[in-house]
C-alpha cells in the first residue's frame, strides 16, 4: 500500500463552536453599533484591508481595482460575455498592418468635477503612467507604444505614438502588431484622470480620485469604511442605488457575522465558512458561485540548487497528490489545474501536463540525485488556511526524502522576499487582469519578468520566450493559439511551478438584494444592476 499523507481539513472557525456568552457580546456589540447606522438605499459590502489607493495609475490590487472600476472609465471596457466593447470611445478602427489604433471619443463624457472628456485628458492619463515621478507599477500595459520607452527615459518631451490629431480623437502607434493590447485598455491603469485635478491634489490625488464612473467618492475613512454615492451624470446605464458603503472588516468571523446580522448586503464566503454555509438550507439557496479566472500554484525557485535542476522539480510534482488535496483539504472548491494558464481563457489544447502522481517514482529521483535528507524552506503567508496546506505539502514532500521547512511571513515582508529570490518554495495565485491566455504566460514564464513583475519562480527558457513573444505578436487567433500552446506545454514539461487549482469563489447575498451577478474579472463590475428591496434586518 503506498503511503498517504494525512489530508488536513480547512480550520473551521464557525460561530456555531463559539461558546453561546462569546456569541451573545459580539452579537450585541455589532447591533448597537451597526445596524443603526445604515444608509437607507446604500449598498453594504465587505473590505478585508484598507485600499492603498485609489489612484488608477498606481492600483495593483483587486480591492483597489474593483472599487476603481466604479470611479473611472477607459476607452474600453468589457462586457458580460468578456468581449470587448466601446466604453469612452464610441467605436475604433485598426490600420491594415495591426500597429495603429484611431478611437473616436462620445462627446458629452464629464469628470465629476465637471469638465468633458477629451482626447488630450487619455493622451495625458497614458503619458502619466510613463513619468518616472508618478512611479506607476503599470507601465507594462503601455511598453508596445512607439516611443514609450524612449519618454519614460526622458529623451522625448511626449509619446511618439500617442497623438489626439483631433479634439474627440485619439490614436495610439504600437511599434508591431500586438494581439492582446485592447485587452489590456480594460484594466484600470488605462483609466481616464483630469490633468487639474492631479496637479491641485499631487500625491493626495489617490485619496481624493476624480473620474467619470457611475460613482464619486463620497468620504473615506481610513481603514474603516469608504462611501462612494451615485454620479447623477454618468453618461451610461446609472445606478439604481443611492451608494456603496464599503466596511473594512479584516476578520473573517467577524464578516460572516456582520452578514448575519445583516449589516452586510453581499459577502465573499471566507473559506473557513464555506461547508457551514453550504449545508445550511436557510443560505445554500442563497449561495453563488463563480468559476474564477486564477491559478494557484506552488512555485520552485529555479535560479539555484535544488530546484534548477529539471528532473528534481518534475519529482516534486510527481510527488503531489494534488487531486485528492483538491477534493479533501479544498472540499472541491475549485478545478484541478491541468497548466498554468485557466482552462476558461485557454484556446488551444494542452497534450503535454504535470507528471501523474507517482511517488516511488519521486522518491527513486531524489534518492538518484543525492537529495534524501535535503533541506528546502517554503515561504507562505500567515493565512490559516495556506499554512494548512503547507503541512499537507510537507508531508509529501517528507515522503520522498525532502525535508521542507516552513516559514509564514506577514503579506508586505513575504512578497518581498520571494520577489527577491529568498524561498526554495513559496505558494501564490496569480488572477486575470484581461481576459487572454497572455496574461498568464508573459508576466509569469517570460525572462524579461523575473521578480515583481511575476516571474517569481526566476525562470528561464529562450524558446519559452520566444513563443511567447510570437503569440503576443500574432493577429490571426489560431495562430496565437499555436505558438501559447507550445510556450505553455514547454512549461509544464520544465515544471518552474506545480499549478494546482483554479480557485471557485462562493459569495452569499441577502434576500434583499436584486440583480446580483458573478463576474470573473474585477473591472466587469461597475455596480449599475443592484438594487434594494425595502427590508429590515434580521
Amino acid at each position: 500500500m503506498q503511503y498517504l499523507p494525512p489530508i488536513k481539513k480547512p480550520l473551521k472557525k464557525n460561530i456555531s463552536a463559539l461558546p453561546v456568552f462569546i456569541i451573545l457580546i459580539i452579537h450585541a456589540l455589532l447591533l448597537s453599533c451597526s445596524s443603526s447606522d445604515r444608509i437607507d438605499g446604500y449598498l453594504y459590502l465587505r473590505l478585508n484591508a484598507n485600499p492603498s489607493t485609489l489612484d488608477p495609475a498606481l492600483i495593483t490590487d483587486l480591492s483597489g481595482g474593483s472599487i476603481a472600476a466604479k470611479l473611472f472609465n477607459g476607452l474600453v471596457k468589457l462586457d458580460e460575455t468578456m468581449e470587448i466593447v466601446p466604453d469612452i470611445a464610441e467605436n475604433w478602427l485598426l490600420s491594415a498592418d495591426g500597429t495603429t489604433y484611431t478611437f473616436y471619443l462620445r462627446k458629452g463624457v464629464f469628470f465629476s468635477n465637471g469638465r468633458e472628456v477629451t482626447a488630450q485628458d487619455f493622451k495625458y492619463s497614458f503619458e502619466r503612467i510613463m513619468t518616472a515621478g508618478t512611479k506607476s507599477p503599470n507601465t507594462w500595459m503601455l511598453h508596445q507604444v512607439d516611443g514609450a520607452r524612449e519618454f519614460r527615459e526622458g529623451l522625448q518631451k511626449e509619446i511618439a505614438g500617442i497623438r489626439a490629431p483631433e479634439r474627440f480623437i485619439i490614436e495610439i502607434h504600437l511599434v508591431k502588431p500586438f494581439s492582446p493590447f485592447l485587452g489590456m485598455l480594460t484594466i484600470p491603469a488605462a483609466s481616464v484622470v483630469p490633468l487639474e485635478e492631479v496637479q491641485r491634489r499631487g500625491g493626495e490625488f489617490s485619496a481624493h480620485p476624480v473620474g467619470t464612473g457611475p460613482f464619486v467618492l463620497k468620504s473615506w475613512n481610513q481603514n474603516t469604511e469608504l462611501v462612494l454615492e451615485k454620479n447623477k451624470n454618468y453618461f451610461l446605464e446609472k445606478s439604481i442605488l443611492k451608494g456603496i458603503v464599503y466596511k473594512v472588516v479584516p476578520e473573517d468571523l467577524t464578516a460572516v457575522t456582520e452578514f448575519e446580522l445583516g449589516n452586510l448586503d453581499l459577502l465573499s464566503l471566507p473559506a473557513s465558512a464555506y461547508g457551514r454555509f453550504s449545508e445550511d438550507p436557510k443560505w445554500k439557496a442563497s449561495l453563488i458561485s463563480l468559476q474564477g479566472l486564477n491559478t494557484y500554484y506552488l512555485g520552485l525557485n529555479t535560479s539555484r540548487p535544488p530546484f534548477d535542476d529539471r528532473e528534481v522539480r518534475r519529482a516534486v510534482a510527481s510527488a503531489l497528490d494534488r487531486k485528492r488535496i483538491m477534493d479533501t483539504f479544498f472540499e472541491g472548491r475549485g478545478r484541478l489545474a491541468l497548466g498554468a494558464v485557466p482552462d476558461l481563457l485557454r484556446q488551444w489544447d494542452l497534450s503535454q501536463t504535470l507528471p501523474p502522481y507517482d511517488p516511488v517514482k519521486a522518491r527513486q529521483v531524489i534518492k538518484e540525485k543525492g537529495l534524501g535528507g535535503k533541506r528546502v524552506v517554503m515561504y507562505l503567508t500567515t493565512d490559516q488556511e495556506v499554512m494548512d496546506l503547507a503541512e499537507i505539502i510537507q508531508s509529501y514532500l517528507k515522503d520522498i526524502g525532502i525535508i521542507m521547512e516552513i516559514k509564514p511571513l506577514e503579506w508586505t515582508t513575504y512578497k518581498e522576499a520571494v520577489n527577491k529570490g529568498e524561498a526554495d518554495l513559496f505558494w501564490l495565485s496569480w488572477w486575470a487582469d484581461y481576459p487572454d491566455g497572455e496574461n498568464f504566460l508573459f508576466p509569469l514564464f517570460h525572462s524579461s519578468n523575473i521578480g515583481p513583475a511575476g516571474n517569481r519562480t526566476r525562470y528561464r527558457n529562450p524558446s519559452v520566450d520566444g513563443w511567447i513573444e510570437k503569440g503576443r505578436s500574432a493577429r490571426l487567433k489560431a495562430e496565437k493559439a499555436f505558438f501559447f500552446r507550445q510556450a505553455e506545454e514547454q512549461v509544464m514539461d520544465d515544471c518552474p511551478l506545480i499549478p494546482f487549482w483554479h480557485k471557485t469563489d462562493y459569495s452569499l447575498s441577502q434576500p434583499w438584494v436584486r440583480g446580483v451577478r458573478s463576474y470573473p474579472i474585477y473591472t466587469m463590475d461597475k455596480g449599475t444592476g443592484l438594487s434594494l428591496l425595502p427590508h429590515e434586518l434580521p
